[in-house]
């Protein structure tokens, strides 16, 4: 309908009008559903596969951490993973069992809220701040503004969905973030973003290629339930 909002429940409903398969429903790739809730909005045509982009962190991580190795200490580089919220660490810290963790929050502060450290420490350590989007993305700036003033080596930060309404990316140059990683789930950002420092673009490709690679079975239980 002109002019309505392109809610997930909009969004969800135009996803389903597509042709019934002969096998059945199609199967929907998503990865990293704002809201598990969403899942229900499509329709019996369709079953959403839920995955996440997290994999692609871990091998930029990887790579990073190799290139880091230190002939002197014996030493690699190791990446402290910081939430900028409860929900992100509820999210994805099951996700990261190899890392150190930092979790922030919003507390109030008289008439104003401020982004605090709940739990973990930043001092001399590489972070890597981990959510599922940014919007316009001042939460994000503000966590990694403080963990750069708690002694951050470096602040990274890793968002699958890039959203940046109104050109919000450009809040991030000049920031305090080393890297930000998205990936090229929104077109049109990804154009805006690609060769801007600090960002970088991750293909999504390599990790649709191995799901369309998995046995049937392996597919299925990644399937959400109805």
């Amino acid at each position: 309908i002109e002019g309505e909002i392109a809610t997930a429940r909009t969004l969800a409903r135009i996803l389903s009008n597509v042709p019934p398969c002969k096998g059945g429903p199609m199967d929907l790739l998503i990865f990293d559903i704002h809201a598990l809730q969403e899942r229900f909005y499509f329709g019996d045509s369709v079953v959403p596969v839920l995955e996440s982009a997290i994999p692609l962190l871990h091998r930029k991580m990887e790579v990073l951490t190799a290139q880091t190795f230190d002939l002197e200490t014996k030493e690699y580089q190791h990446f402290t993973i910081a939430f900028p919220d409860e929900g992100a660490y509820m999210r994805y810290h099951t996700m990261f069992p190899n890392h150190e963790t930092i979790i922030c929050a919003k507390v109030r502060d008289g008439e104003k809220r401020k982004i605090t450290v709940k739990e973990g420490s930043a001092a001399g350590r590489h972070c890597v701040l981990v959510d599922d989007l940014i919007q316009s993305g001042g939460t994000l700036l503000e966590c990694g503004k403080m963990l750069k003033g708690m002694g951050a080596a470096q602040v990274y930060a890793f968002c699958t969905h890039g959203v940046f309404p109104n050109k919000a990316w450009k809040k991030f140059v000049g920031g305090p973030f080393k890297t930000v990683w998205v990936t090229d789930s929104c077109p049109k950002q990804t154009e805006e973003l690609t060769g801007v420092e600090p960002f970088e673009v991750l293909s999504l490709a390599p990790l649709v290629a191995d799901i369309l690679e998995m046995p049937s079975h392996e597919v299925a239980s990644k399937r959400a339930p109805a």
